[in-house]
């Protein structure tokens, strides 16, 4: 029984290092900078963390699942751009996260926004996105598509 155990564990763990973990980002800058030196487009999420219910639900449904993990290890850095209630931030975040929802005219959440390093916004989606992460991909690829090459 112990052996069984000590094994499932050994399977657990060396399954969760089995892909590439995509980390979710608060601070835009240091994503910024990230992506720039992994030449990778910014997947910006417009959220309400806390409160919005059709966030979390996207979060469970797509953003949080394997597949959409894996993808975005290799794609995108992933930055939340989050208007929380009850969740502290800084001041500095709270300010960049204005400065983005104004650049980007980001007015519902859940909205995605992917942009090249230079800011250039390629696509974006407003709401939840039905169809699981296959679907979210597939439409992620579509925005990326008309990014330059040396950020594909």
């Amino acid at each position: 029984m112990k052996n069984s155990l000590l094994f499932a564990f050994f399977v657990l763990c060396f399954h969760s290092l089995t892909f590439a973990q995509a980390v979710w980002h608060d601070d835009f800058t240091k994503a910024h900078e990230l992506a720039k030196q992994e030449k990778k487009l910014l997947l910006l999420n417009f959220t309400g963390s806390d409160w919005c219910g059709w966030c979390k639900k996207m979060k469970a449904d797509v953003l949080l699942k394997k597949e959409f993990l894996e993808y975005a290890a290799k794609n995108v850095v992933l930055v939340d751009v989050d208007f929380p209630e009850y969740k502290e931030q800084t001041a500095s975040v709270k300010k960049t996260n204005q400065t983005l929802k104004q650049k980007y005219g980001a007015s519902g959440y859940p909205t995605f926004v992917l942009i090249d390093a230079g800011g250039t916004e390629l696509g974006r989606h407003i709401g939840y996105s039905q169809g699981g992460p296959a679907k979210f991909i597939a439409m992620l690829d579509r925005f990326r598509q008309s990014a330059s090459p040396t950020t594909k």
